[in-house]
């Protein structure tokens, strides 16, 4: 879980004097996402038992998440500084998470069994395993014990190569959190870092650019040999052709047939953050909705994650109602 801090009206860092907060954090953001679709969503991670910890519980309580099973902890919640791009300057992220609750966060601490109970699907990120040996060593913790209770579970790649300081080897660590998983999901660079596999480009700069269908068939029956567990691999595709102007698009790949979706062209885009998360929180309410029909499932998450991109902030705010109705379009 994290605090934004976000410089208004695309000012940097060093102009700004006055910073716009939000709670976010990959994870919740994925969390806020399904329930906004209508799904009953537990959320775990750990928080400082103060004013701060508490007001971030209420906001996601007040995005209709079950927060029971929140470890109370440690004095500070993770951080990070938001630079919005402007024209040709790219975004900017200063993270500021060494020593938060999360990253002291230990096997034990939490009763996985407890909170897997009466669950259907566990969704957990690379994120986690990014902070500290001890944070990764709890996640490990919770992907055996769900997977030991049947659950589904679904990994978001979620590499930021800021974040890995304290030795371990990503291209090592996250291929052993995406071994039991169900579903995958991940850009072009992730599934690069954790499958060998070259990404194939996508300089898409209109809606009509061809999706090399044959060249991401290839990748993924190979990736699929790596990863024989997994029966859903997503691929989000993004080119920003200037820091507010977007083509989204995205592949699935179900270990006998690729599946392919439209591309949106998004100018302006709002806010660019949590673009990924919406994507997977929309699969897998879909998943979970529409068994047997990959390409809507697909279609679905791509126009949810496409909506996030017109939000401010980190979580989705879209319904299951707006999304169904830009499909129609």
């Amino acid at each position: 879980m994290l605090l934004r801090f976000s410089s208004p009206a695309r000012l940097r860092l060093s102009q700004t004097g006055v910073m716009d907060a939000h709670f976010g954090g990959s994870e919740a953001n994925c969390a806020v996402s399904l329930s906004m679709l209508g799904n009953e969503v537990s959320y775990v991670t750990r928080l400082p038992d103060n004013a701060l910890g508490k007001a971030c519980q209420q906001r996601l309580r007040e995005m209709g998440l079950d927060t029971r099973f929140i470890n109370w902890g440690g004095k500070r919640i993770g951080t990070y500084y938001f630079e919005q791009a402007a024209s040709l300057r790219p975004p900017r992220i200063v993270y500021d998470r060494k020593d938060s609750a999360f990253y002291q966060l230990q096997p034990g601490m939490i009763d996985w069994h407890e909170v897997f109970s009466g669950m259907d699907v566990f969704c957990c990120s690379g994120i986690t395993c990014a902070l500290s040996q001890s944070a990764a060593d709890a996640t490990f913790e919770a992907v055996r014990i769900a997977d030991e209770m049947g659950l589904t579970i679904a990994c978001d790649i979620n590499y930021r190569k800021n974040l890995w300081n304290y030795g371990a080897n990503p291209a090592e660590v996250l291929p052993r959190l995406m071994e039991p998983a169900s579903v995958i999901f991940g850009d072009a660079g992730e599934w690069e870092l954790t499958s060998g596999q070259s990404r194939i480009p996508f300089m898409a700069e209109r809606s009509d650019y061809p999706i090399d269908v044959e060249a991401y068939t290839d990748m993924f029956n190979k990736i699929a040999a790596k990863f024989p567990r997994c029966q859903k691999f997503i691929l989000g595709l993004r080119n920003e052709v200037s820091s507010n102007h977007h083509l989204l698009s995205g592949v699935m790949f179900n270990r006998e047939k690729l599946f392919t979706a439209k591309i949106y062209d998004i100018n302006p885009v709002v806010d660019p953050m949590g673009v990924g998360d919406a994507y997977l929180a929309a699969y897998l309410h879909a998943m979970m909705n529409r068994k047997d029909d990959d390409q809507q499932c697909l279609n679905f998450s791509l126009a949810a994650s496409t909506l996030k991109s017109t939000i401010s902030g980190d979580f989705n705010l879209s319904t299951e109602d707006e999304i169904e109705d830009l499909l129609c379009l």
